[in-house]
């Protein structure tokens, strides 16, 4: 059976937040809308479901994030998230230059859990605290000369 993974989703506080973070990153918005209605209530398993989503997508259109934020029933608000946490844990990203990168996300007031590290001189890479407590894993490849 083939299988294709199609997006992570990812519940949020505020929307239009969160989409200036990643859009500032280099993610593309590919649409938004609300949803709600019975269909809504029975795929996502919630009476009254109400949320204003959007789908990102990255650059070389391989990745995408769906982004929600629940209209109704009202979010619940929860610790966030630490790295040896059982349950969905980060998202991803390859970066040109983490530099860079580090700089777009401190301008949204997000920052390293704790520093940059060096993977086997492979990856340079940092865990960052974005949007909603979202874990954010930002690693730049290391080329060799």
């Amino acid at each position: 059976m083939p299988i294709k993974l199609e997006n992570v989703g990812i519940a949020v506080v505020d929307l239009d937040a969160t989409i200036a973070f990643f859009t500032d990153l280099g993610l593309t918005v590919l649409g938004r809308d609300a949803v709600s209605g019975e269909w809504a209530d029975t795929a996502v398993g919630l009476d009254g479901n109400h949320a204003k989503i959007a789908m990102l997508q990255t650059p070389d259109g391989n990745g995408r994030l769906e982004l929600f934020e629940y209209i109704h029933p009202a979010a619940i608000a929860t610790n966030p998230t630490l790295p040896n946490e059982i349950g969905m844990h980060r998202v991803a990203f390859s970066v040109d230059d983490l530099d860079e990168a580090l700089e777009i996300a401190a301008r949204h007031g997000c920052y390293p859990l704790r520093g940059v590290a060096t993977y086997e001189d492979v990856y340079k890479l940092t865990y960052v605290r974005g949007p909603s407590g979202i874990i954010v894993m930002l690693a730049q490849e290391l080329k060799q000369s």
